[in-house]
This record gives structure tokens, sequence and C-alpha cells, in this order.
């Protein structure tokens, strides 16, 4: 397997996990929050889907799937359209709700533009310093893998039956 390979496998493997996870949701399911201070199911997909959407079109240079396949206006958040959630208070949290079908649309959407780019990097690219901000410099691979590796945290974390007060809030 080649270096597009591997990474178009992690990217397919949180791409399952999402689709497991909520599709068979309700709007107040994916809503629900064990406490004013935690995250819903829908806030950690969406935020999930815009970081890998932020940063793979960032070192792709292309435009966000966000805002050039109109995801942004269908969601219609009242928060600045490069907002991505880090950093969220309570209220902003609770601001982002959104039906299942809207939330796997969004990520099929960034995930056919990850693997479009993906196709193209080879291991040399890898190396490429693409954020000169951080000591040291962060690389096309460090981005990529934490990039892939985040969702598959997010996602997992979402799965209702691996958490008791999810499972009791579900019924």
């Amino acid at each position: 397997m080649d270096t597009s390979g591997i990474l178009e496998d992690a990217f397919g493997r949180v791409r399952g996990t999402l689709h497991r996870t909520i599709d068979a949701l309700t709007l107040e399911q994916l809503s629900f929050r064990l406490d004013p201070d935690s995250n819903s199911i829908a806030w950690l997909i969406w935020h999930l889907t815009r970081i890998q959407d932020d940063h793979v079109a960032d070192v792709a240079g292309l435009e966000q799937v966000w805002t050039a396949k109109g995801w942004a206006d269908r969601f219609g958040l009242r928060l600045p359209v490069s907002d991505t959630g880090y950093g969220h208070t309570s209220e902003e949290v609770e601001a982002v709700r959104a039906r299942a079908e809207m939330l796997t649309g969004y990520y099929d959407e960034t995930h056919e533009q990850t693997l479009h780019y993906l196709g193209r990097i080879t291991a040399g690219d890898l190396d490429r310093v693409v954020d000169e901000s951080w000591d040291p410099p962060v690389t096309l691979g460090v981005t990529t893998c934490s990039t892939s590796g985040r969702p598959r945290t997010s996602a997992g974390s979402s799965k209702p039956a691996s958490c008791r007060p999810f499972r009791r809030a579900l019924r």
C-alpha cells in the first residue's frame, strides 16, 4: 500500500464510524447534552468535520467545502463562517443543532474533497512544512495524521452505546 492508500484508509475508517454512530439518531438525540458544559453529538460531528475541512483545504490550497458547497448557508448557524468550534462557549455549542442527514451530508462532501487531495500525496510530500508558527514547525504528515486521528476519537466518543448516561437519555 502506498502513502495515499494508507491515508485514504485512515480517513475511510472515520467515515464508517461516523455513519454507524449517527445515521439512526433523531435531532433530539444528536442535540442532547449531559450538562451545560458538555458537547452534543451534533456539535462533535460538526466540529470534527469543520476541522478536517479547514485543515485539508488549507494544505491543498482549496476553498473549504463549508463555503464552496453552500453548507454554511444550509446549516444557518449564527457563527462566523470561518468558525470551526475551537473555544466555543456553552451557548455556542448549544446553537449547533442539525439532523443526521445534514451532518453526514457535509461530512461526506468534505470526505470526498479529502480523498481527492490524498490521491495526489506522495511519501516525499509528508515532510513539507505547512505551519511555521509552531516549534517544531508542523509538517503535512503531522497535520494529516492529526486530522485523521481526531475525528476517530470524536466520532467514537459520540457513540451513545459507549456511555451509560447517553443510553438512558436515548430511550
